[in-house]
């Protein structure tokens, strides 16, 4: 119990250590992004000029980064809250506190999302570009909704909730520059898919760092989800891990890929923790 204390109370003090100034350089790269597009464009419309300034980057990454398609369909799908939650599942029992930020920024996200993808309607590389000009791995995409990046922004939540939640006192530019590369490579696995391109990549993680400081700095003032600390509840939290095993195990039925068992195992330990814990709570 000492120690479940210990690490909640220590994702609450990073929590609280975290600085609004950590803000200025998400929203610098975006307000460089905008300037860009606002002057230093052909003075052709939005969409155009954005597929053209990446175009030749986007079929390079996509080339290389194709090389590996099952590598890259794999980790693609770490941007689904679906497939990449479940890592965090234990959480609730040993900190609490995270899963608070982790929901409002959740909910935030979903808010900012939409709104930026109906907003900027860019369609998709598959829709924009010659098929056969680059590589799709898994279903075919084309609405209009490349940007920014959901998964990117998705992902970029986890990495940034997890970094700043076990910052470490020691070795600080380490472990960012650590996580936030860890973060990269992930989300550009959507450009290794043909999914999105480079700047939508780019954008979401951007957008998901932000939305992960003014998650944290919400929960902080206001605690919305205390309720995630009762054991009373835990019944209720292993009934929906078991729902959400089922719907796991329904993708590994339609699309065998590790990564969805890899999910599954991780969900599965937190079940089993969460079950052990209450019944010692309660014998």
């Amino acid at each position: 119990m000492l120690n479940k204390l210990k690490l909640n109370d220590s994702v609450l003090n990073n929590f609280k250590s975290l600085k609004l100034w950590f803000l200025i350089p998400p929203f610098l790269l975006l307000l460089l992004i905008s300037l860009y597009f606002i002057f230093l464009n052909d003075g052709e419309k939005f969409t155009v000029e954005y597929v053209k300034v990446q175009t030749d980057l986007f079929l390079y990454l996509n080339h290389r980064l194709s090389a590996f398609p099952n590598l890259e369909f794999n980790l693609t799908q770490l941007g689904d809250v679906v497939i990449i939650f479940p890592f965090l599942t234990a959480f609730i029992i040993y900190a609490p506190k995270l899963w608070e930020a982790l929901l409002i920024s959740s909910i935030i996200s979903l808010i900012v999302s939409a709104t930026l993808k109906n907003l900027f309607a860019v369609p998709r590389p598959a829709a924009m570009l010659n098929h056969a000009s680059f590589t799709i791995v898994g279903s075919t995409i084309s609405g209009n909704t490349s940007l920014p990046s959901g998964h990117s922004i998705t992902l970029s939540i986890v990495i940034s909730i997890l970094l700043f939640a076990f910052m470490p006192k020691k070795n600080k530019l380490i472990w960012c520059i650590f996580m936030l590369l860890l973060g990269l490579v992930i989300a550009f696995s959507r450009v290794g898919v043909g999914a999105h391109y480079p700047l939508d990549v780019i954008i979401g993680s951007t957008i998901g760092l932000i939305i992960t400081i003014l998650g944290i700095k919400i929960s902080n003032d206001i605690n919305w989800f205390t309720w995630l600390k009762s054991k009373k509840l835990y019944p209720i939290f292993m009934f929906v891990l078991v729902i959400w095993g089922v719907v796991l195990v329904k993708k590994i039925i339609d699309v065998n890929l590790p990564i969805f068992y890899i999910s599954l195992c991780a969900l599965i330990v937190s079940l089993y923790l969460m079950a052990t814990h209450y019944v010692q709570k309660t014998s």
